[in-house]
């Protein structure tokens, strides 16, 4: 029985489901069309994913000693990104991209599994090190000693302090503007890293993984646990280029690397709320009057 208030109760007067009109709204659409039926994207990301698997790893050589490693995910979202601009190519719309989006969501947990039995295969050595594995987390805090002045020296102001916090994944997006508020300079900043990290982030870390591997005299499993920046993807980015250089250490490079991701995302937000953020904001106020520069938004225009 429904009552006034769209609320579903039985004959016991127990309530067994509520009505939300936004959930009503979205069954509806998936009804509509199951996304799950659209061939056309399906067999698009097949053939792409064949196509990059068949170039497989591409290193280029920058000077002796240093090269690149180029892996398939780049090949695929270059590839993507073509069919979506591409104009002739018209069962690739912006509909399919939001498909994509979430299948991505789904399809990464098959990745998290997977590293999560390579955890607990290799769980004698992540006991092994021990304090090194929590310590590490704190190496996320050092982005902000370089990513804070480079802001304020491009002319950013209060949008730094969310910029440089933190990579700006979900979890810190929600700190920032719970603490600052939604139309604050600090939000603005966070939502501007999150698109920027969500378009390139996963690009950037894996070509940044690849010349780490070859300049740094660090153990492979510093490159793995460095890899656990608290985004899926970009923890799979980075692990392709360190698995490519130490291919006999897979299974070990995979445990720290899903562990090391575990705890960024679970401690992360902890280290942002109460330490990242207050360090960036005490940093802004001390570097901003040193190395300020005039604004890139006047605030007049807000």
């Amino acid at each position: 029985m429904v009552d006034g208030e769209g609320i579903i109760t039985n004959d016991d007067n127990l309530t067994t489901d509520i009505n939300h009109p936004y959930r009503e709204k979205t069954d509806k659409r998936i009804l509509k069309k199951n996304p799950w039926k659209d061939y056309g994207l399906h067999l698009t990301v097949l053939v792409l994913s064949i196509i990059a698997m068949s170039i497989g790893p591409i290193e280029i050589v920058l000077v002796k000693g240093v090269e690149v490693s180029i892996m398939p995910l780049l090949y695929t979202m270059v590839l993507g990104l073509i069919f979506y601009l591409a104009k002739p190519i018209k069962w690739i719309q912006r509909k399919q991209a939001r498909i994509a989006e979430g299948a991505m969501m789904l399809f990464i947990g098959v990745l998290i599994a997977k590293l999560a039995v390579s955890s607990g295969q290799s769980i004698h050595l992540l006991l092994e090190m021990g304090p090194a594995l929590m310590l590490q987390e704190l190496g996320h805090l050092a982005t902000i000693l370089i990513a804070l002045p480079t802001a304020l020296l491009l002319g950013f102001k209060r949008e730094a302090i969310g910029m440089t916090n933190s990579i700006g994944r979900e979890p810190e997006v929600a700190v920032v503007v719970d603490r600052y508020g939604f139309n604050s300079p600090e939000s603005r900043g966070i939502f501007a890293l999150f698109i920027v990290g969500t378009i390139i982030g996963t690009v950037f870390i894996s070509f940044l993984t690849s010349i780490s591997v070859s300049v740094l005299p660090l153990h492979p499993f510093a490159f793995a646990m460095a890899s656990g920046v608290g985004s899926a993807s970009m923890n799979a980015a980075s692990l392709g280029p360190t698995l490519a250089a130490f291919p006999h250490l897979e299974t070990q490079i995979e445990a720290f690397a899903g562990f090391s991701n575990l705890l960024s995302f679970s401690i992360g937000i902890y280290i942002v709320i109460f330490i990242a953020l207050p360090l960036t904001e005490k940093l802004y106020y001390w570097l901003e009057p040193k190395i300020g520069r005039d604004a890139i938004i006047d605030e007049g225009d807000e």
